[in-house]
């Protein structure tokens, strides 16, 4: 039993680490401005993706979608939360479905939550699964989207 919790004690050290070091380095994109100047970037296929012109909006929405793109654990939850209620506020369900969606199939650049389960785990090729991984993620995003269109135009 002191065996499992000092291993559950030290994944949890790992994992809160990973976390920092991303929510870091997406504080520092939205103090710097990045993190806006890649929202304008993206803005016109948001609007088209969100069926919005809330600039507000879509700017949450797209910075919660970079965010897990990027594989920031935690960071994309308070944004994503904020641009509901502003799709929901503009009576805009389709959009806080479509968000929902997007964020549940998560297309992943980089899953560094799950590098960071497998290092801890003692893998000596904790990477690997970056390709298949975007393979994945890819087309379940797609697929995702692709359906709540479909479906979202019926009613």
């Amino acid at each position: 039993m002191l065996a499992g919790g000092e291993k559950a004690a030290t994944l949890s050290l790992s994992l809160l680490a990973v976390y920092c070091v991303w929510l870091g380095f997406f504080k520092v994109l939205e103090k710097s401005g990045l993190a806006g100047k890649l929202s304008n970037a993206v803005f016109p296929l948001a609007k088209k993706l969100f069926r919005t012109n809330d600039k507000e909006a879509v700017y949450l929405a797209s910075c919660n979608l970079s965010a897990n793109f990027l594989g920031l654990p935690g960071a994309p939850t308070p944004l994503g939360v904020k641009a509901v209620e502003k799709f929901y506020a503009a009576k805009n369900r389709y959009a806080a479905d479509m968000l929902f969606v997007l964020n549940a199939t998560s297309l992943q650049l980089l899953p560094t939550t799950v590098i960071a389960l497998r290092l801890a785990a003692g893998s000596q090729s904790a990477a690997d699964i970056f390709l298949p991984t975007l393979i994945a993620t890819l087309f379940s995003s797609l697929l995702g989207a692709t359906l709540v269109a479909i479906t979202r135009k019926r009613k």
